[in-house]
């Protein structure tokens, strides 16, 4: 049987890893450090990736979207290049949550899907995917499932010798290019770490005729006739650019952590800092494009995003050694996040071209300040596994300026879980149970009719205190049918209390170009799932097939209203903007995940073939659609592994997505053809250069992804070739 929180291959090698050496893998195992559940217990039978940090260090800088879409069961809500939020069997949003280090991270993200990750994905050890609700051994109300960025700023063993890693990058799809460099050793006693990246990228190119623009239903009729064929006339224009105005990005990461460590456990504090500026490539503007247009005054117009962060960490474990607590780990981290969203006229463009007082939007800004404070407390001893979690977390968001939607909130959660993990004589059994406590305080504006305003009105304000409790279960049942058959049976149910988006918010949403509108009311969802697993593994061949069904109590959803809900210019200066409500009825996720593949052992390395595909569908009760649900898709891969050399293809085929939900549109399929080749030489004792090239979208493929809010506006980049460059000594 296998050790808990690891995955021995190589069945893993085709299952956990984006690219791998599986002549060494056949050897190792991959910890999984997010698991609540002690490692020297039996594995957890979650359905679980484990991407090797060396395969994100030698590809293109993405968005963490990006990186992990290659995954079966895994996907990206993209808006543009910078932004790309994970999607996990269909969910997204804060039912999938962003861990680093196994800690939640408090982002805005959640608020629009115009916003980045807060996540460095520089000189990281690996990054961890588990699918479904059984994640609640990680973090709470995960309904999707978590992605747990893995990182060693603070080192939890004595680094055994210094490392410096200096790193160049440079891509062709956006002329852009990176720099970074790691260093790490043991000075008199304290482990260091520091890491830092510096990239920029330009506008991405597109394929030809990749945007599409949908005509607006509601003209006024002065913008028909000749007006109306200019009107086509400047989409053809636009449609010709090669490339997606506005797409631009750049970032600034850098780390730095100290540890101590002994055989009583490791004391280690970190600091990070992060900025990140990027162009938003279409914003849902309240306003009349064919009136802007008219008066050319839209065209100079630039909208960008600004986010700043800083982090500071504390962790630590002492090892107590008794009968009964043997060991007790705990954290503290505060975070300090803000992001800020900006209009700007383009460079050439004077401010007396901006001068309509509809561009004089000042800049909004969203805000996310938490403490968190947290600690485990392990009861195990040589015949069971167990642990008991305490977490307490504190979080004050707000949106100021003049595109908020939502009044400032306060949230605070309390935590308490159990964790066991038994060999028994049949199978083996892993069971979570948590309990979580949350408290939700904001207020909602109240706008009087126009007639009815005074000058010295004040909007008025209606407060909203809500407690909310969640009970979630996971059991996950293991068995080896054979020396090379193990099916695993998951069960789990899961509650997520609604979010302060859900439950608070009321204004024009640009990032979606809706008018949202919360519901205090709105219940907690419940996620009763069940997952059915096969892994195979046998002479270098390895199979891997999951079946689940997700019934979901009180899905959440946002819904368009008809068009007589279109807000009118009278009622509030974000006219015709859909008018959209935060809406619960049940719903059904079901699908399944395939992966079969082939390693044939050469004379001089290792070639694997493999196929996988993954296929999600989700359903109201009363038999309509769920919004933005991912398409099948088919996934095949080439891997070749020597001494220094991997060799890497990947051929994603994406199915039209016809299955769409009232006022949604069908989406194309289309093929994405990736390449890696990595090659590391040493170039003396110590020393060694690792030099990678990437081509990402090979085919040129016009592109675009169903789960994106402005997938027509915004499409995937096109063809990119780039190579990177690293020295480490």
């Amino acid at each position: 049987m296998k050790q808990l929180n690891t995955v021995k291959l190589p069945l893993a090698a085709a299952l956990v890893s984006l690219s791998c050496n599986a002549l060494a893998q056949e050897m190792e195992e991959v910890i999984v450090t997010s698991s609540l559940i002690d490692p020297s217990s039996e594995a957890i039978a979650n359905p679980l990736h484990v991407v090797n940090g060396e395969s994100i260090a030698n590809d293109a800088s993405q968005s963490i979207g990006a990186s992990i879409d290659g995954l079966v069961g895994v996907s990206s809500s993209d808006y543009g290049a910078a932004v790309g939020q994970p999607i996990i069997r269909g969910m997204s949003g804060s039912r999938v949550k962003i861990l680093n280090n196994g800690v939640v991270v408090r982002d805005v993200s959640g608020l629009g899907p115009d916003h980045v990750n807060d996540v460095d994905l520089n000189n990281i050890q690996q990054i961890e995917i588990v699918r479904g609700p059984s994640s609640l051994l990680y973090s709470n109300g995960t309904i999707g499932g978590i992605v747990n960025v893995v990182d060693n700023t603070i080192a939890r063993k004595d680094f055994e010798e210094s490392k410096f890693r200096l790193g160049l990058e440079a891509q062709t799809v956006n002329d852009g290019d990176s720099h970074d460099f790691s260093y790490q050793n043991n000075i008199g006693g304290l482990n260091i770490s520091a890491a830092y990246k510096d990239s920029q990228f330009g506008d991405y190119d597109i394929p030809d005729g990749a945007v599409i623009h949908h005509e607006e239903e509601h003209h006024d009729d002065d913008h028909e006739g000749e007006d109306h064929d200019d009107e086509h006339e400047g989409e053809e224009h636009e449609e010709e650019l090669g490339y997606l105005p506005n797409s631009d990005s750049g970032s600034t990461t850098q780390r730095l952590g100290i540890s101590k460590a002994g055989d009583w456990g490791y004391f280690g504090v970190s600091f990070s800092d992060s900025e990140n500026l990027y162009g938003i490539p279409f914003h849902g503007d309240s306003h009349d494009e064919d009136e802007l247009e008219e008066e050319g005054e839209h065209e100079g117009e630039r909208i960008f995003s600004k986010t700043e962060s800083n982090v500071i960490n504390v962790e630590g474990s002492y090892i107590v050694g008794n009968s009964w607590l043997t060991k007790i780990d705990y954290q503290f981290r505060d975070s300090d996040y803000a992001h800020t969203e900006q209009h700007a006229e383009e460079e050439g463009h004077g401010a007396e071209e901006l001068d309509d007082e509809h561009h004089e939007e000042g800049p909004t800004t969203f805000t996310n300040d938490a403490q968190e404070y947290g600690a485990i407390f392990d009861l195990g001893n040589d015949s069971l596994s167990q642990k008991v979690a305490v977490n307490y977390v504190v979080e004050d968001i707000s949106v100021i300026g003049d595109e908020a939607f939502i009044n400032p909130t306060e949230s605070k959660e309390l935590t308490l879980g159990y964790y066991l993990s038994k060999e028994l004589d049949l199978f083996h059994v892993d069971f979570g149970v948590r309990h979580d406590q949350i408290s939700r305080n904001g207020s909602i504006s109240h706008h009087e009719e126009p007639e009815e305003l005074e000058e010295d009105h004040e909007e008025e304000l209606e407060f909203f205190d809500r407690d909310i409790n969640t009970t979630s279960y996971s059991l996950t049942l293991s068995r080896d049918i054979t020396e090379f058959l193990e099916v695993g049976l998951g069960l789990s149910s899961v509650e997520r209390a609604p979010s302060a988006v859900e439950l608070l918010m009321n204004g024009p949403h640009l990032a979606t170009g809706r008018f949202e509108v919360g519901n205090f009311n709105l219940k907690s969802e419940r996620a009763d799932n069940i997952d059915l697993s096969f892994n195979y593994s046998n002479d270098g061949l390895y199979a891997g097939l999951t079946f689940f069904q997700n019934d979901v109590n009180n899905y959440i959803y946002l819904m368009d209203e008809d068009d007589d809900h279109i807000m009118d210019a009278d009622d509030d200066p974000h006219h015709e903007l859909p008018h959209a409500n935060y809406l619960q009825q049940d719903a059904e996720f079901k699908g399944y995940e395939l992966e079969i593949g082939k390693t044939f052992y050469l004379a001089r390395g290792a070639l694997s073939l493999s196929f996988a595909r993954d296929s999600v569908t989700g359903e109201f009760t009363d038999g309509h659609n769920i919004p933005r649900i991912t398409p099948e898709r088919d996934l095949y891969k080439v891997n070749y592994v020597e001494d220094g050399l991997t060799f890497t293809l990947i051929l994603k085929d994406v199915s039209a997505q016809n299955d769409v939900a009232e006022n949604e549109t069908a989406t194309g399929g289309f093929q994405m053809l990736n390449l890696n080749l990595s090659k590391t030489i040493e170039t003396s004792p110590g020393h060694e250069l690792v030099l990678s090239v990437f081509g990402k979208n090979l085919l040129d493929e016009a592109a675009r992804n169903h789960s994106s809010f402005v997938k027509d506006e915004v499409p995937l980049s096109g063809r990119n070739l780039g190579i990177r460059a690293s020295y480490s000594f």
